[in-house]
C-alpha cells in the first residue's frame, strides 16, 4: 500500500512538473503572476539596497572627498538594483521607476541617468495577448475589425502598447491595447511599494519618499482608464485649438473601451531627435518654443496639464499639405488639474522669478509650501543656481558648469528635497517631474533656458492673472482697467524681447566686423 501510494505520488509529482514546464515554456505560466514572487524580490532588493547604505558609509566621515566617491558608487549600485526590480516585476514598478527617471534635477544623478533606461525596456505583450484583450472588450476577431493589424508594437509603455493597423473603411489608427496582467497586479504593487517606503522611512527618517507612494495611489487608476485618456485628449485638442503648430490624435469612440484605445494614427520623429529635425529641415528653436507656449498656456492660463511630455509622447512633423512644422501630442493618460489658488500663486511666484522680485520670489514660495527652504524650491523649480536666481534667471543662459552644479547638490540636498516634496502640494509633483522632461528636451535640443521661453511664460502669466481680476469684478470701468494694464504689461514684454534681440544683432555685428579686420582678406 505505501509502495503504491508513493508510485502515485512520484507520477502525480512528475505530471505537475512537465505540465509546469509546458506552461512556462509556451509562457502560459509566468512566475512573475504569483505574488509570493514578486513580494519576495521587492523585499529581498529593499533590504539589500538598505544593508548597502548603512554599512558602506558608516566608517567614512561625512562630506570628506572619500565619502562622496563612495556614496556615488552606493547610489549607481542601488540604482541598479531598483532598475533590475522594476524590469523583473513590471507594470506598475516601472512605471514609477520611470517617474523617478524622469526627475533629473531632483535627484543624484546616478538614479536618473539608470532608471531613463526603464523608457526602452518596457514590457511587451504576445499577440495571443493583444488578441485576447481585443476579443474580451470589443467582442470581436483582429480580423473581424481590421482590414490589417502589424503584429510587432510601434512602441511599448510599461501600461501598454501601440499597434498600427488600417480599419475596414480604409482608414489607418493607431491602436492601444493595455497589457492583460497589470490591471490586476497595480492594487497589490501599490501596496507593497507603500509598506516598502514606511520600511525604509524607519531606517532613514530624513528620507520621506511617501508622496511617491501616494502619487501613483492616485494617478495609476486614472491612467488604466483609456476613456478617461480619450477625454483628456479632446478635452486639450479643444482648449488649444489656437495653436495651429499643435497636433492632437483623434479619437474613434466606437472601438474604444477602458482598455483599448483606438486613435488617428500620426506619424513623426522624437522631439529630442535633432538629426530628424535637420533631415526634414525643422528649426529646433521654433519646435522648442512652440513647445514652451503649449505647456505655459496649459500650466498658467488653464491649469490642466498634461504631464509625461518624455520625448516618445512628443512628436515634430512637417504637416502635410503645408509643410510647416508641427508638435503631436500623445498619451493623454495623466493630467494635473490645477485649483486656481495655486495656478494663480504659481503665476505671482514666476513672474517674481523672472522679474528678480527676491521679496515675492519667497513670499510665493512659502504660500506653495516651501517653508524656509525657498531657496532650495526656487532652484528646483527653474533648475538654475541661487545664484543665477538672485541675479535673474534670464540674463544668461544655464552654462555646463553650473549644470553640473545643480546635479552635484541634487545628490547633497537629497534629505532637504525629498522634506520639500512630501510637504508642497500634491499638484507640484507632477509639475516638478513635468518641468524636468521639458528641459531634458530643451537640453537634447540645444536651447536649453532662452530668454524668449522665460518671456513666453511671462506672457502666459499676465493673461492668467488679468483674466481671474475681470472675472472677480463686476465694474465695467475696473475691466477696462485690468485690460489697459494687461495690455501695457505685455508691450513691456514685447519691448524687452526686441531689445535682447537688437543687442544679439549687435554683438553678432561686432563679432563680425571684428573677424573682418582680424582675418586677411585674398
Amino acid at each position: 500500500m505505501a509502495r503504491r501510494a508513493l508510485k502515485l505520488a512520484s507520477w502525480t509529482g512528475a505530471a505537475l512538473a512537465a505540465s509546469g514546464l509546458y506552461l512556462y515554456g509556451n509562457k502560459y505560466l509566468d512566475p512573475n503572476d504569483f505574488g509570493a514572487v514578486r513580494v519576495g524580490r521587492a523585499v529581498a532588493t529593499t533590504a539589500v539596497i538598505s544593508y548597502d547604505y548603512l554599512t558602506s558609509l558608516r566608517s567614512v566621515p561625512y562630506g570628506s572627498e572619500e565619502y562622496l566617491q563612495l556614496r556615488s558608487k552606493v547610489h549607481l549600485r542601488s540604482a541598479r538594483r531598483l532598475c533590475e526590480l522594476c524590469c523583473a516585476n513590471r507594470g506598475t514598478f516601472i512605471k514609477v521607476g520611470q517617474h523617478l527617471g524622469a526627475l533629473d534635477y531632483l535627484l543624484p544623478e546616478e538614479y536618473t541617468s539608470t532608471l531613463k533606461v526603464l523608457h526602452s525596456q518596457a514590457p511587451r505583450s504576445s499577440m495571443q495577448e493583444v488578441q485576447q484583450v481585443i476579443r474580451e472588450d470589443l467582442g470581436k476577431e483582429i480580423h473581424d475589425l481590421f482590414m490589417s493589424f502589424d503584429d510587432t508594437p510601434l512602441g511599448a509603455a510599461s501600461l501598454a502598447q501601440v499597434h498600427k493597423a488600417v480599419l475596414r473603411d480604409g482608414r489607418t489608427v493607431a491602436v492601444k491595447v493595455q497589457h492583460p496582467k497589470v490591471q490586476a497586479q497595480s492594487s497589490k504593487d501599490i501596496l507593497l511599494m507603500e509598506v516598502l517606503v514606511l520600511a525604509v522611512k524607519q531606517l532613514f527618517p530624513e528620507f520621506e519618499f511617501m508622496w511617491l507612494v501616494d502619487e501613483a495611489k492616485k494617478n495609476l487608476p486614472l491612467e488604466l482608464d483609456f476613456l478617461n485618456e480619450g477625454r483628456n485628449a479632446e478635452k486639450v485638442a479643444q482648449m488649444l485649438k489656437h495653436f495651429d503648430f499643435l497636433k492632437v490624435p483623434r479619437i474613434y469612440w466606437e472601438l474604444s473601451t477602458k482598455r483599448v484605445l483606438l486613435m488617428e494614427f500620426v506619424d513623426g520623429g522624437q522631439v529630442n531627435d535633432r538629426d530628424y529635425m535637420e533631415r526634414n529641415k525643422i528649426d529646433v528653436n521654433e519646435i522648442s518654443r512652440h513647445l514652451g507656449k503649449i505647456y505655459s498656456e496649459m500650466i498658467f492660463v488653464n491649469g490642466f496639464v498634461h504631464c509625461d511630455p518624455h520625448p516618445g509622447n512628443v512628436l515634430v512633423r512637417k504637416r502635410p499639405g503645408t509643410g510647416k512644422a508641427e508638435i503631436v501630442l500623445l498619451d493623454h493618460g495623466l493630467y494635473q488639474v490645477l485649483t486656481d489658488e495655486f495656478r494663480l500663486d504659481y503665476c505671482h511666484l514666476w513672474q517674481s522669478l523672472i522679474w528678480t522680485d527676491m521679496e515675492k520670489v519667497k513670499t510665493y514660495s512659502q504660500r506653495l509650501g516651501a517653508g524656509d527652504l525657498y531657496p532650495l524650491f526656487a532652484c528646483m523649480l527653474t533648475a538654475r543656481s541661487w545664484d543665477s536666481v538672485s541675479r535673474g534667471i534670464g540674463q544668461a543662459p544655464v552654462t555646463a558648469t553650473e549644470d553640473a552644479e545643480i546635479r552635484n547638490n541634487a545628490a547633497n540636498y537629497l534629505p532637504q528635497i525629498s522634506q520639500l516634496l512630501n510637504h508642497v502640494p500634491r499638484q507640484m509633483l507632477l509639475i516638478f517631474k513635468t518641468n524636468d522632461l521639458l528641459r531634458g528636451i530643451e537640453a537634447a535640443l540645444g536651447t536649453r533656458a532662452s530668454a524668449s521661453s522665460f518671456l513666453n511664460m511671462s506672457r502666459c502669466c499676465v493673461r492668467a492673472l488679468a483674466a481671474h481680476k475681470k472675472k472677480n469684478t463686476c465694474s465695467f470701468f475696473r475691466r477696462t482697467q485690468i485690460s489697459f494694464r494687461e495690455a501695457f504689461n505685455l508691450w513691456q514684454i514685447n519691448l524687452h524681447e526686441l531689445i535682447l534681440r537688437v543687442k544679439g544683432l549687435r554683438l553678432a555685428s561686432w563679432v563680425l566686423a571684428l573677424l573682418c579686420r582680424l582675418l586677411p582678406t585674398s
